[in-house]
């Protein structure tokens, strides 16, 4: 079985190993980052360390994880809106409804499946299913979101989120009338303790922070631009619902009586980071769907 690495190396740290891996690593639990650590699929410094390890300044961390054994991935000659692309990496504008990648019951249609088709190589480091993919947005999420053809793009591209460098900007669509134009939600995020299919903030979460500024205001609705700073699971959902302010049409953090077919008028418009082989700084906008913009019209016309 091939194993791929991602490196990671601090600036500054000071947690255990096993729960800096299972923050870092999407859908990791703590004890699965203790078992990868006890099979020695995870060195400090080029050394095997225990998972209660506290990790220092300047460590360099190797995480390997093995690939998934699946024959059930298969390349599909599905469209895809590509704003950039060259022998590193891909960026795709997805529309809202595509899954990003596949799952158990839900192995076609995803933009994995896509990309299969439609690129040579794709990077290897998370597996078959998850084959080029560096970070995902939610399926009923369009949006900017960018792939890689091999594993240098992937690790450069890793290590550029992880130091929260690389730029995304997101429009929204929420509920109520936001009063302050600025504003910082600093609150953790985990797993709802009441229902373990969404995501909350709760006090033993992961650490997560979003920006946020009111772009229009109309009667009941605010639309909103946000930055990430960290990339949780839901994270603007949670984080706009626990203010109070949930986005219009999400059928998890939203009220009961769905508004609209699209899912969360949620859009990912900004995408910005440095080429991983050629340094040089790449920014993309795209524009938002059609169903999103008759929705503001709408709103400003009521």
């Amino acid at each position: 079985m091939v194993k791929k690495f991602l490196i990671y190396e601090l600036d500054a740290l000071d947690t255990r190993l096993d729960k800096f891996i299972s923050d870092e690593i999407e859908e990791m639990s703590r004890n699965s980052a203790q078992i990868l650590i006890k099979s020695n699929n995870v060195l400090v410094n080029g050394k095997c360390e225990k998972a209660s390890y506290i990790l220092k300044l300047g460590d360099k961390i190797e995480i390997s994880v093995p690939d998934p054994v699946t024959d059930d991935i298969v390349a599909e000659d599905i469209p895809l809106d590509i704003y950039y692309e060259d022998s590193d990496v891909i960026v795709i504008n997805k529309p809202s409804g595509m899954v990003v990648h596949p799952a158990v019951g839900n192995l076609h249609g995803t933009l994995v499946n896509a990309l299969m088709y439609h690129c040579k190589d794709l990077s290897a480091i998370n597996g078959v299913i998850r084959a080029g993919i560096v970070h995902r947005i939610d399926k009923d999420t369009s949006g900017l979101l960018v792939a890689c053809k091999n594993d240098f793009s992937h690790q450069d591209l890793s290590q550029q989120f992880f130091n929260k460098t690389v730029k995304r900007k997101y429009y929204a669509i929420c509920i109520g009338e936001i009063n302050h134009n600025l504003g910082k939600i600093d609150a953790p995020i985990g797993r709802d303790p009441k229902n373990r299919q969404m995501m909350a903030v709760v006090d033993n979460g992961k650490h997560a922070v979003t920006h946020f500024k009111v772009l229009e205001r109309f009667k009941g609705y605010t639309l909103v631009e946000l930055q990430l700073e960290t990339g949780r699971t839901h994270q603007i959902r949670v984080h706009m619902k626990y203010i109070g302010f949930p986005l219009l049409g999400d059928p998890l953090y939203g009220p009961k009586k769905v508004e609209g077919e699209h899912g969360q008028y949620l859009h990912a418009k900004t995408l910005g980071f440095v080429h991983p082989r050629t340094k040089e700084l790449l920014e993309f906008d795209s524009p938002l769907p059609d169903y999103f913009k008759e929705k503001l019209e709408e709103l400003r016309n009521k």
